[in-house]
């Protein structure tokens, strides 16, 4: 840079710099989150951040972290927005259900910050602070199916994987795949579609008393 650096208060700059990559994913995906345009955008030097953050990738997992964070907290809304008002068992699948449908509302209505969130090698629970990530909440909603007899215990092994992968999966071909110039009326239905189709399999019965309102 051929400017002076922006003026911040010991301890602010990395929290700047996080933010700054944040505005740029989030527009721009992953691709945009370099740190070259963070320090810019942020107003500093490299030098300045090499202070905070080892590298490049550095920053990154650590931006990255942030947007779990995020779509930690469209699941959680989600999940508020069905309510859990019911019986034990009806709650756990109605708490795997909100897991699933936000993880989709989040690809939909931020799709940079979809693309950066899961595009380092890192561990997938990791999150800025002490609150649940995108993955704890899809352990936790499954093993209370376990505990409120929903879920058979010999199918739990491995059930996060076959939830994660098909939602996961559903998502990225609506954020940067064959649906994403689908309307979003169309997408939103395919979406709760796909995820009634995780649960079913899932519990491989009937769930005719515990399904969620039909669209």
């Amino acid at each position: 840079m051929t400017t002076a650096d922006r003026p911040y208060h010991h301890g602010e700059l990395p929290e700047a710099l996080i933010d700054a990559g944040l505005r740029l994913s989030r527009a721009g995906g992953a691709a945009a989150l370099t740190l070259r345009a963070v320090t810019r955008e942020a107003g500093v030097s490299a030098t300045a951040a090499y202070r905070h953050f080892t590298d490049h990738d550095h920053l990154r997992r650590d931006t990255a972290r942030r947007t779990r964070r995020a779509l930690a907290d469209t699941m959680l809304a989600t999940i508020a927005e069905l309510g859990t008002d019911l019986p034990a068992a009806e709650t756990a699948v109605q708490r795997l259900r909100g897991v699933g449908l936000g993880y989709i509302r989040f690809a939909l209505d931020e799709p940079g910050w979809f693309d950066l969130a899961f595009s380092m090698p890192d561990d997938p629970t990791a999150t800025p602070d002490d609150a649940p990530g995108p993955f704890e909440l899809l352990m936790e909603s499954l093993d209370a199916m376990v505990a409120t007899g929903v879920l058979s215990p010999d199918r739990r092994p491995g059930a996060e994987w076959a939830c994660w992968g098909s939602v996961h999966g559903f998502a990225d071909l609506v954020a940067r795949g064959p649906l994403r110039d689908q309307e979003r009326v169309v997408v939103d239905q395919l979406g709760r579609n796909v995820v009634e189709a995780v649960i079913a399999g899932v519990v491989a019965g009937s769930l005719d008393a515990l399904r969620g309102p039909q669209a």
